[in-house]
Order: C-alpha cells, then sequence, then structure tokens
C-alpha cells in the first residue's frame, strides 16, 4: 500500500497447514522494500518475497534455519544483481530491501538486509532487532549500503531471537516506521486484537503521518510455544514398547526373523525377510537395559530420523517406513561384508590401491553427512562396512549431530566423550566440539593405519 502510484513493496506470510512441515521447517514472516530509484524495485522486492517463502519449504529437513536462509538468499540476489545488468546506468537495477522471521521450535531467525526493520515486544520492553543499511548523505537524506541485488555476493544479516509466550513482532518497511513514533508502535503492537487487524492498523497511522512511501507491515504474536521435547515423529515412537528378545521364525508387523547378526548391551541387530515384498533387511531393536531412560529412547529414535535423510551410496541404508509398528524398532538395508577393523586384520598390510579406494569411499560417505549439516563423531573401522566386491559404508548414526535438528529439540546430552579413543580428535576430550574438523580427524587416523598397522598415538 502507499501513495505511489507503483508499489514497490512486497511482504508475505506463511503458516503451513501441514503439521509435518509446520514442526520441522517452521513459518515464515517476510518484507521487502523495492528501491524505487532502481527502476526494477518491484520485479526485485516480488522476487525475493515469493522465492523465499517458496524455497525455504523446500529445502532438507537437515540444513539449519541459517543454511537455508542464506543460500536461498545468496541464490536470489545473485539473480537479482545479474538482471541489474540489463541496465546501462550503474544507477539502475534490481535491488530491494529483506527483512524475514523463521519462527522454528522456540526461535526466531531473523535475516535482514536494508532499511526495513524488525521490532520485538515482550512484556513492555521494545527493542529493534536489526540495524538500517544505510548512510547519509546529509540534510537528512540517505542511501541504502547493502541491499538484495547491489553486488554479486551478498552481505546479510542473520541472528537469533528465544521467544516466550505473548512475545509480539513486527516487520515493516520504512514507509512504515519512519512515519510513526515510538510511543505509538508500542501501543499499537499491544492492542489486545488478531496481528492481522494491528498490521492495517500499523498501515493507517502511517497513512495519517503523512508518509511518502510505501508502506508494508507484518506482525506475528506468539501465542504458545512447543516443549522441549521431540517432534510429534518422536512422540509417537516413543509410545511403542520395547519388541521382546527375537528368536528365528518369530514374526514382528510382518517380517520374519532369520538370524541374529549382532547383540550387546546397548541394542540388537538381526536379519528379518519382508513377508510381502521377500526382501531381506536388518532390524535393529533397542536393549531391554534401557526401557525407562528417556534420553536413550531419543537417541534411538533420532538415528530412524537422521538415518533416513542421508541417502548415500556409501552411507548404510534406513528404510523409511509406512507399515504401522506395534514395537519400536527400525530396519536398514542387508548388507554383506564384514567392518573394516576386522577386514584389515585379513588384508594387512593392504594395498595402496585398495586402502586408496576404501578411504575414497568412506569419504564420499561422510561428504553426505556434511552437505546435510551433520557430523557423524564417532568413525572408527567398527563403522565401516567393507563388502567383498570392495564397497565401503558408514555405518552407525548413534553419534550423529545435525543442525537442523538441534533447532527443534532439546539437545541430547552424551553419556561420555563421544567418538571412540584413539580415533577422535583430542578436542573432543577436552570438552569442545570440533564439528566436520573432527570427522575429518578420524578419517586421517583411519588411513594411517590402514597403510602403518598402528594408530599415530597408540590406543589412548
Amino acid at each position: 500500500a502507499g501513495i505511489k502510484p507503483i508499489n514497490e513493496d512486497s511482504a508475505g506470510v506463511k503458516v503451513p497447514e501441514d503439521s509435518y512441515l509446520l514442526n520441522n521447517k517452521g513459518c515464515a514472516l517476510v518484507v521487502a522494500d523495492g528501491v524505487s530509484s532502481a527502476e526494477a524495485g518491484r520485479e526485485a522486492s516480488h522476487t525475493a518475497v515469493e522465492r523465499f517463502i517458496e524455497e525455504y519449504f523446500q529445502t532438507p529437513d537437515t540444513w539449519s534455519v541459517s543454511k537455508c536462509g542464506e543460500q536461498i538468499l545468496s541464490t536470489i540476489n545473485l539473480k537479482l544483481f545479474r538482471k541489474s545488468h540489463e541496465f546501462s546506468s550503474d544507477t539502475k537495477g534490481y535491488l530491494s530491501t529483506f527483512s524475514s522471521i523463521v519462527i522454528k521450535g522456540r526461535t526466531a531467525h531473523f535475516f535482514h538486509v536494508g532499511d526495513s526493520r524488525i521490532f520485538l515486544l515482550r512484556e513492555g520492553e521494545f527493542a529493534q532487532c536489526t540495524t538500517d543499511h544505510v548512510a547519509s548523505l546529509g540534510g537528512g537524506k540517505t542511501f541504502l549500503t547493502r541491499a538484495i541485488g547491489m553486488d554479486n555476493r551478498l552481505h546479510l544479516d542473520y541472528g537469533r531471537i528465544p521467544l516466550e509466550a505473548g512475545d509480539r513482532l513486527l516487520l515493516c518497511s520504512d514507509g512504515v516506521h519512519d512515519f510513526i513514533e515510538e510511543a505509538r508502535i508500542i501501543e499499537t503492537l499491544a492492542m489486545d486484537q488478531p496481528a492481522e487487524f494491528i498490521a492495517d492498523k500499523f498501515l493507517d497511522l502511517a497513512r495519517e503521518g503523512e508518509t511518502d512511501d510505501n508502506i508494508s507491515a507484518v506482525v506475528g504474536i506468539v501465542e504458545q510455544l512447543p516443549f522441549e521435547n521431540l517432534d510429534d515423529y518422536s512422540a509417537k515412537l516413543t509410545r511403542l514398547p520395547f519388541p521382546p528378545a527375537l528368536e528365528k521364525g518369530m514374526k514382528l508387523d510382518g517380517f520374519v526373523v532369520q538370524k541374529e547378526l549382532f547383540a550387546s548391551s546397548r541394542s540388537q541387530l538381526y536379519l528379518v525377510k519382508d513377508e510381502v515384498s521377500g526382501e531381506l533387511l536388518a532390524m535393529k531393536t533397542p536393549s531391554p537395559n534401557f526401557e525407562e531412560d528417556t534420553a536413550y529412547i531419543d537417541r534411538f529414535i533420532q538415528e530412524e530420523w537422521i538415518g533416513i535423510r542421508i541417502q548415500h551410496p556409501n552411507v548404510v541404508k534406513i528404510i523409511r517406513q509406512d507399515r504401522k509398528r506395534s514395537f519400536l524398532y527400525y530396519l536398514m538395508e542387508y548388507v554383506e561384508g564384514e567392518g573394516l577393523d576386522k577386514w584389515l586384520r585379513k588384508n594387512q598390510p593392504p594395498s595402496p590401491k585398495l586402502a586408496i579406494n576404501i578411504v575414497k569411499q568412506v569419504a564420499e560417505g561422510l561428504k553426505a553427512f556434511h552437505q546435510n549439516e551433520a557430523v557423524h563423531q564417532d568413525l572408527k573401522p567398527g563403522n565401516i562396512m567393507v563388502t567383498e566386491e570392495g564397497k565401503a559404508l558408514v555405518l552407525d548414526f548413534g553419534s550423529v549431530f545435525v543442525a537442523g535438528l538441534s533447532e527443534c529439540v532439546s539437545p541430547i546430552i552424551p553419556d561420555g566423550v563421544l567418538g571412540t579413543a584413539g580415533y577422535s580428535d583430542p578436542l573432543y576430550l577436552r570438552g569442545h566440539n570440533p564439528g566436520i574438523q573432527g570427522d575429518v580427524y578420524s578419517l586421517a587416523t583411519i588411513t594411517y593405519e590402514m597403510f602403518t598397522g598402528t594408530l599415530p598415538y597408540g590406543d589412548k
């Protein structure tokens, strides 16, 4: 809205009706103000808002909000910057401010460039969350120093706001915030009215203040927040009972047990056959030792959640299940082979060509984790499977950290130091998390062992 014949502003809100999207991606609020002097400001603002909202909800669940926003906006920026070169004048182009909030879990993530603003009102305390990217020309005039489409590289502000029930958020263009006194903004934002009514009220106040610009406002009201626990997917599985000890011939949800593959104090692994398809699969079940341990149950469920989302030929495949489960377990592809630790004992020293081939495959598997903002954190020969054909697969999602999941749920505190002595980055022992670098360290250690038969620093 506004008095200008062409409205260069654009705004959008998306609250997914799909509960899966709402839980895993949250909701988005966006305001963009196209630069009118740039001629293509309207197209720039509309492109930025529409593409951000559309593409954000299509990003992988494993990506953090910051990665989603920064990657999408960098792509939009580059597209608009290139289109700006269609103009002969350097002062013309596809330029727009951009301010958005993504509310995911109990946190508001904001992305900002330009002079639109984001405000927060909490229990009477009012704050501007963003900084105006402007410089003064004197005489009360300013010009934008940052905008989408201005440069081939986007200089974007990103921040996080821990939310509380009752919080009120306002996103608005300069045609609004420059023409309403702060006291009136606070008074209006605190009104006991629906968000849409309050947003319209801001537009009315801007007109009363004789705004000379286009005007846009989006209001968000935090009525309640999710509990700090697992999402609905996890909660549903948490209620399932642990399966009993399984023996050959027993059936579980249409899967017939063929034999036990592995058992430890923490879990069991069985070879099972799907009665419907005849396919052989590996079934992992939780240990009855942890039936009352909620942290263990949460981690077991997260193993499946993470594994489903990391699909790569060099990572063992977790099977997405459509069949209703009566017990807590998950399914994996069945791969015939042996752990790299056993393989090395039989093939020490391996030929350099063979060793390099295995290391390359493991590196490709790790790359799939890292591209999904996941860190394995416990890479060791026992968590690498080698088939007779020489194919290597990364196993075990028990220690994996995923940035996107940590934004939705309370972090699970590990029982002790992450990783395995001899293969873990020493930073883990000091209480630090080296992230991706820790996986690289573990792979380097495994490579060293393959060629020398020993660990770089022994077993300690």
